[in-house]
């Protein structure tokens, strides 16, 4: 018996591109609303904004929780292609300098967007009764810092995006025995990197900011230097993983 092929269905697919680009203008709207009304916002603002009805809403993403997952989602990749061209910035001290650039990338998003920020890190969209258990932005730091990893990896191995070798005094890494060929070794460093830069993001926003405080790139060269000096005695430690 031959094999039997199914037409694809036209309408189905025309229907599925309409869901996500709705998807797409809800999202949007979340973030117009959140931006104009601050991180507290209520669902009542955010449908207001769409000029749609909560129940719309409600239809694309079932729940609060589902619509604070889609924004999430879109600042996470937001977030990464900022880190991402940071680190292909040309370096002149090469691997430093892509610390410092995702760092700086971090800070200045959370400078430039404070109220999308406070939104994602403390979801006061979401009702106790529907958050995960334990941090609710917990994915979004885990997407990050191993991007993060990925990116330090490369740079202290010297293969730094942007074609700039390690930097002064830093080892080619990248086949070094039990060092930076390690992936778990740079999946943790990653993870302490970007949990040192939420909590530091965190506390500066909290204190004001810009506004009274370091700016972001003056923040970003502070944390550098403390990130670094750890980075480097790790890194010109033989056996060191």
């Amino acid at each position: 018996m031959g094999a039997t092929h199914t037409t694809p269905d036209g309408r189905s697919s025309r229907w599925d591109e309409h869901r996500l680009a709705r998807r797409a203008e809800l999202v949007d709207a979340t973030l117009r609303a959140i931006r104009r009304h601050g991180a507290g916002v209520g669902m009542d603002e955010v449908a207001a904004t769409a000029r749609t009805s909560k129940t719309v809403f409600y239809r694309h993403f079932t729940d609060r929780a589902g619509l604070y997952t889609a924004v999430a989602e879109r600042v996470d990749a937001t977030i990464i292609r900022g880190l991402t061209r940071a680190a292909g910035d040309p370096a002149p001290d090469g691997a430093r300098a892509v610390v410092r650039g995702v760092v700086a990338a971090y800070l200045r998003l959370v400078d430039d967007d404070p109220e999308v920020y406070r939104f994602i890190v403390n979801a006061p969209i979401v009702p106790a009764g529907e958050r995960p258990e334990g941090d609710v932005a917990a994915g979004m730091t885990g997407r990050i810092a191993a991007h993060v990893a990925d990116l330090v990896a490369e740079g202290l191995a010297g293969g730094t995006p942007g074609g700039t070798p390690g930097g002064p005094g830093v080892p080619a890494l990248g086949t070094a025995p039990g060092g930076a060929a390690d992936g778990r070794a740079w999946r943790l460093w990653g993870v302490a990197l970007v949990g040192m830069v939420r909590a530091t993001a965190d506390a500066w926003l909290a204190a004001g900011g810009a506004q009274t405080g370091p700016s972001a790139d003056e923040l970003a060269d502070d944390l550098t230097a403390l990130i670094w000096d750890g980075l480097g005695a790790v890194a010109t430690s033989p056996g060191r993983v």
